[in-house]
């Protein structure tokens, strides 16, 4: 995987108005912890960060510090719940050849069967890799795949140095028949449809009063 590399900004002021200040100034808060060191808080700039961002478990090459540059991965990026822009992020510093584990997306590839209907429970796997090599993601080709059939996390193909952290008995998708499906569907709805039509069966018989 490619490297990001990011200017970071040392911070000596702390709290939400200093956030604010730093993200009114087109920087996000940001800390630096990892490998037994004292947090280092930092600013990035938001742009080039929110750009990075979009690579999942992107690699990170934060430079302008005391120390020199340092690797990191970010670990949790918080955002603005309305306005979704950049309010604060933590990284952690890694090391070349170091292991880490991480999450990566499942995209689905080819066409369901006919007759059958996707069920996924699983999105993501986590996988333990080589900082550097983090794999982007994992395919499961459901290509026919007939209804019925189960992928649990063990039968998904990992990128060469990637191993399997969840667990291997976790059910990833299931093709389910999709007539099944609607039936189970159309009998759950029709018990409030009977008691509408019965409670206006009884309103038509009540006396009037």
């Amino acid at each position: 995987m490619s490297e990001v590399r990011i200017a970071a900004e040392p911070r000596t002021e702390f709290g939400k108005g200093a956030a604010r200040r730093t993200r009114r100034a087109g920087k996000v808060p940001a800390v630096l912890y990892g490998h037994g060191t004292d947090p280092q808080h930092i600013s990035l700039p938001g742009h080039d960060l929110m750009l990075a961002l979009k690579t999942p478990n992107v690699l990170l090459q934060i430079e302008g510090l005391g120390a020199g540059s340092e690797l990191a991965l970010p670990k949790d990026v918080q955002r603005d719940p309305i306005k979704g822009f950049l309010e604060h992020v933590d990284l952690l510093l890694v090391k070349r050849g170091e292991k880490v584990v991480v999450e990566i997306p499942i995209t689905l590839t080819g066409d369901v069967v006919p007759g059958g209907v996707v069920a996924q429970d699983l999105v993501q796997l986590s996988v333990e890799a080589e900082a550097t090599h983090i794999p982007s993601g994992v395919e499961v080709d459901i290509t026919g795949l007939e209804v019925g059939t189960q992928v649990l996390a063990k039968d998904v193909k990992l990128p060469s140095g990637a191993t399997l952290d969840t667990d291997e008995e976790a059910l990833v998708l299931q093709i389910n028949d999709a007539t099944a499906s609607a039936g189970d569907t159309e009998t759950a709805e029709a018990p409030e449809t009977e008691v509408a039509e019965g409670e206006a069966a009884e309103a038509e018989e009540a006396p009037a009063e």
